[in-house]
């Protein structure tokens, strides 16, 4: 049998399960906070006499429970307790605090005060920012890959954070053989990560790797916070910045996708991924309707979205009738370009230091030196593992690529991965065959790097051009170097 019991010493519920386990129903959220406990404690007897189990504390932790007490039991008889609560901080690498059992009589543990101080000291570690909880996330990465590897993608993953609104408060990195396919890591680390969650005052956890719909469901049934993986948040990313009737057509086509194998019916699962970060934008309301009017959305989207690409094949003709030449600005997101097409055609086009600032094609028509008018296109920044629906949907904003007379590859030299950055955008640029199109590595920010550093930028790029996208006369080798490479 079991007692849930508040802090005012009333029994809240009762609960009889068999001679191994009980079980214990949803509880009600009115109190919870992310930082808050929920105000109940459990106690249960243990009918064999045995300690509390890995499963009570399990219990406690992902339901947040004030405390667990087992009343074990002989012969029907109670003879001792013991109880277990959270911790604060971790204490050489425990989260929660398991007391020796004593006689059941005896047992002498001022539970509410235990429980005020643990509380006061929640909020004090979570520190005293304005950020609402439902903007700090903790940032989890699960992985088969070396834990370098995983700490430099938990930085990108960061970023991408900051840019759709959430405060990182922390992270966990996890290295396993093989991802669980039911909670993506095993029961005993998810109960490790709901603790740090609590101790660090965030109400969403976003995962670095992309959850099937059957791993979002189930740790939605475990925790209470929200759960959105990597794809989610670029998609949410993209919602923000969409401001074209084709960005939104695109944002859309890419969040239905998406949600279309994770309609299973409005549950606790599905609650928790609409709303907020991860499911805002034009597609939001989208993601509870049936599986059949999803797919008919589809359709009309995609239809529209051919129709969107058959205007911009109508526009790239008659640039090319008009014999303009075409420069394609390609590089990695927030690397500069739009600062660069700014500075190049005195626009005035968005360019802020986050990832994804831009997302719709700009085209700017421009007169070089030589006498020779271009047209300067600045495209979507790529980025790793960027989701497959969206390389998809995006695919009317890359076809500005094909007509591209010169491409422009824009890195930013200060970046600790500009290789890795350069690879990826390159391989982009070999998976859409527009290898042959003459391609020009400006190394953007040079003026952030020391003598060493570009010592060692030109060892590993011999043939790139040093550039800063802010001072004018650092991009006359560029001009002159898109103006060689353009055809006659």
């Amino acid at each position: 049998m079991a007692l849930l019991i508040d802090r005012a010493g009333k029994p809240y519920m009762v609960l009889v399960g068999d001679t191994g386990s009980i079980y214990i129903p949803e509880l009600p959220r009115a109190r919870l906070g992310s930082r808050r406990l929920r105000g109940l404690r459990l106690l249960h007897t243990h009918i064999s006499g045995e300690k509390l189990t890995q499963e009570d504390l399990m219990d406690m932790v992902f339901l947040r429970l004030d405390s667990v007490c087992a009343l074990m039991c002989e012969q029907g008889q109670p003879v001792a307790a013991q109880v277990a609560y959270l911790l604060p901080t971790e204490v050489e690498g425990r989260s929660y605090e398991v007391l020796d059992p004593v006689r059941w009589d005896q047992l002498d543990v001022d539970l509410a005060a235990t429980v005020e101080a643990l509380e006061d000291e929640l909020a004090r570690s979570a520190g005293t920012a304005e950020v609402s909880d439902e903007n700090r996330a903790l940032l989890v990465s699960v992985d088969t890959a070396p834990r370098q590897v995983q700490e430099l993608s938990l930085e990108e993953l960061a970023d991408l954070a900051e840019t759709a609104g959430l405060d990182a408060a922390g992270t966990m990195i996890q290295r396993v053989r093989k991802l669980n396919p039911k909670f993506i890591m095993g029961k005993g680390k998810l109960a490790e990560l709901e603790v740090k969650a609590l101790q660090a005052d965030a109400g969403v956890i976003v995962f670095d790797q992309d959850l099937s719909p059957a791993q979002i469901r189930n740790l939605a049934e475990v925790t209470e916070r929200k759960i959105i993986d990597r794809t989610q948040l670029i998609l949410d990313i993209f919602a923000q910045h969409a401001t074209s009737r084709s960005g939104k057509l695109q944002v859309e086509m890419a969040q239905l996708k998406y949600a279309l194998p994770r309609l299973v019916g409005k549950n606790r699962a599905m609650s928790r991924l609409v709303g907020g970060i991860g499911g805002r934008g034009p597609g939001e309301t989208k993601l509870e309707i049936d599986r059949r009017r999803a797919r008919d959305r589809l359709t009309r989207l995609k239809k529209e979205l051919d129709q969107v690409r058959k205007r911009r094949g109508q526009t790239r003709e008659r640039r090319a009738k008009a014999g303009l030449p075409i420069v394609s600005l390609v590089g990695y997101t927030n690397a500069g370009k739009s600062t660069l097409l700014n500075t190049l055609t005195g626009s005035e086009v968005l360019a802020e230091n986050k990832l994804f600032a831009t997302l719709d094609p700009t085209s700017r028509r421009i007169r070089f030196p030589r006498e020779r008018e271009v047209v300067l296109t600045d495209t979507v920044g790529f980025i790793r593992r960027l989701p497959p629906d969206l390389q998809e949907a995006f695919r009317a904003t890359l076809e500005e690529l094909d007509s591209a007379d010169v491409m422009v590859l824009v890195a930013d030299a200060s970046h600790p991965e500009v290789e890795e950055q350069v690879a990826a955008v390159r391989s982009i640029i070999n998976e859409m065959d527009l290898d042959d199109t003459p391609t020009i590595l400006a190394l953007n920010k040079w003026d952030r790097l020391d003598e060493d550093e570009r010592v060692t930028m030109g060892n590993v790029f011999p043939d790139a051009l040093p550039v800063s996208a802010l001072d004018r006369p650092s991009l006359e080798p560029l001009v002159e170097e898109i103006l060689d490479n353009l055809p006659n």
